[in-house]
């Protein structure tokens, strides 16, 4: 199972860096893919189940991390976050990021992808 988790938690970390590529490189696509959060049923719950799979995996590798308490609190609160958006209406859920990818216009975007993809290194980085 450990070692499962760790793999999880480094194509996550792969994930975060590769969104952050995309936020830098292509922000219109970007923005198009936060609209489509939460649009369907299938969309929407698929979206929160599976970013419970690396939460879970973070807090099952916790303990052989660099950060164990970071990474213990980091699944924890994706885990919470996720289970309350399970009780969310999907519509408010949508209209939320809709909103979002209005205020979050290209250039924003771009400056906000270094910090995604310094996670993803930084998650990398803290189980290798």
């Amino acid at each position: 199972m450990i070692p499962a988790a760790k793999w999880i938690v480094i194509f996550f970390g792969i994930f975060l860096i590769s969104a952050g590529f995309l936020m830098l490189f292509a922000p219109g696509k970007a923005r198009e893919l936060l609209r489509k959060a939460g649009s369907t049923d299938l969309i929407n719950y698929s979206e929160i189940t599976i970013r419970m799979i690396p939460a879970a995996a973070m807090i099952l590798y916790s303990e052989m991390s660099e950060y164990p308490a970071l990474f213990n609190l980091s699944g924890w609160f994706m885990i919470f976050t996720s289970v309350v958006l399970f009780f969310i209406p999907r519509r408010l859920h949508h209209s939320y990021s809709l909103k979002c990818a209005d205020i979050l216009k290209p250039v924003y975007l771009k400056m906000l992808s270094p910090v995604s993809i310094f996670f993803g290194i930084f998650l990398i980085y803290c189980i290798i």
